[in-house]
């Protein structure tokens, strides 16, 4: 089983690697020492990152978009900045997973067997983020939106597609967002009383790539201590 893993350096992405690989799965790892380097900002980076995973790997079975950004842009920033980090967040966030998905797919049509796909998307897709984050929240939604066309569009083919909404979740992106919100009122937005650890979201990537039934294709799964449910 080899899984191709966006990401993977750091936070979320790295305990999903562990995750993986404590589940027998060969990791293509991305943006680690030992993994393969791409600046999803450059839009010749996606298609050079699958070919390098496909080189090693000889065939890709999973794909996991954990790959992304969170930049404060606020609306009182010059307007053409302001319109250049939407166009990056878009590409990083939401583009660069597309382009990704959509080499999964034709690499599982060509090769006539069936695939995963994993989004890590998040909460903000449901239910907005804060003023300076716009360009974040609308292309969670948009993984979101993705993950179930693709679902619906390809299960006939065996080809699953699953996403996953964290909430604010013990990185060091999240530990800097907590320190600038004033923690305590924010945890106070939490029910369970705490934000979520990497692992904990790792897990729930590890039951999509490897173990979900086949007919939970399209699920989004929401890991936020019940701070926004649906």
């Amino acid at each position: 089983m080899a899984i191709l893993l966006t990401g993977s350096s750091r936070g979320i992405g790295a305990a999903i690697d562990v995750a993986l690989r404590e589940g027998g799965a060969q990791v293509i790892g991305h943006g680690t020492a030992s993994g393969i380097a791409a600046d999803f900002a450059d839009p010749a980076a996606p298609r050079a990152l699958w070919a390098a995973a496909l080189a090693q790997a000889g065939q890709i079975d999973v794909l996991v978009n954990n790959a992304g950004v969170f930049e404060a842009s606020p609306l009182t920033r010059d307007h053409d900045d302001w319109v250049a980090d939407w166009e990056r967040t878009q590409r990083i966030n939401l583009t660069a997973a597309a382009e990704l998905c959509r080499l999964a797919v034709r690499h599982w049509q060509q090769r006539g067997c069936g695939g995963r796909i994993v989004n890590i998307a998040s909460r903000a897709a449901y239910r907005g983020d804060s003023p300076a984050h716009w360009h974040y929240a609308a292309a969670k939604a948009g993984m979101v939106a993705m993950t179930k066309t693709i679902a619906r569009g390809y299960a006939r083919e065996n080809i699953l597609a699953f996403a996953i909404c964290p909430g604010f979740t013990m990185t060091g992106m999240a530990d800097d967002y907590l320190a600038s919100r004033g923690g305590d009122a924010l945890l106070a937005d939490i029910p369970l009383g705490k934000v979520a650890d990497p692992a904990e979201v790792a897990a729930v990537a590890r039951f999509c790539a490897l173990e979900a039934p086949a007919s939970m294709t399209g699920a989004v799964i929401d890991v936020n201590g019940a701070s926004y449910v649906r």
